[in-house]
């Protein structure tokens, strides 16, 4: 499920510094200089905190969207849709989620460029990919019937029915993520499940 909970635990820091000091003392002694990373700026809004009942109904509403769809496939998804909406926090549980599921890093990487890179993928996920982007947005000719036709010939009404929820939640995951502006980098795979 999709969280937008971004809260730094004892164990998160809330600033990410690297390399660590120990490294970083380590690298100063053989003589390598350590790198300044930007500092990380924090949410603008805990949204989940003010709107507890929409959070917790996403939160449902995320599960009921996954039942039947292939955990690889239903991580696509959603990392196809955050990178068209430039969901940083979003992105970063995503792609975390799908490593924890064996995803490949090359397919990953790839899946910004996938017209480019449709040999890394099946059939199948083509359709839902192309569907994704279609779906997100909207203003681009709608979704077009020959992007839904694929879709369709690839996947039965009810799986179908099931991926154009996951594509609409995560959607909506995304606008709060983006507009809360959620901090990525402190989500660890399989947190929010």
């Amino acid at each position: 499920m999709t969280t937008i909970d971004s809260t730094p635990t004892a164990a998160t820091p809330t600033t990410t510094a690297a390399p660590t000091d120990t490294t970083a003392a380590a690298a100063t002694r053989a003589g390598a200089t350590t790198v300044e990373y930007a500092p990380e700026h924090p949410a603008r809004l805990r949204w989940a905190e003010h709107a507890p009942d929409v959070y917790k109904a996403m939160i449902r509403l995320d599960a009921a969207a996954r039942k039947g769809l292939e955990p690889k496939l239903y991580e696509l998804v959603k990392i196809r849709a955050s990178q068209i909406n430039h969901c940083a926090f979003c992105l970063d549980m995503h792609t975390k989620d799908a490593l924890a599921a064996g995803e490949s890093v090359e397919r990953i990487v790839q899946l910004s460029a996938w017209e480019e890179s449709a040999h890394f993928y099946t059939p199948k996920e083509l359709a839902a990919i192309e569907l994704t982007e279609a779906v997100t947005v909207l203003t681009d000719g709608f979704v077009p019937d020959e992007v839904y036709g694929r879709a369709a010939a690839h996947f039965e009404e009810a799986e179908l029915a099931q991926l154009i929820s996951a594509i609409t939640v995560i959607n909506a995951w995304n606008r709060f993520g983006v507009t809360c502006r959620m901090t990525p980098g402190h989500y660890q795979p399989g947190q929010h499940r």
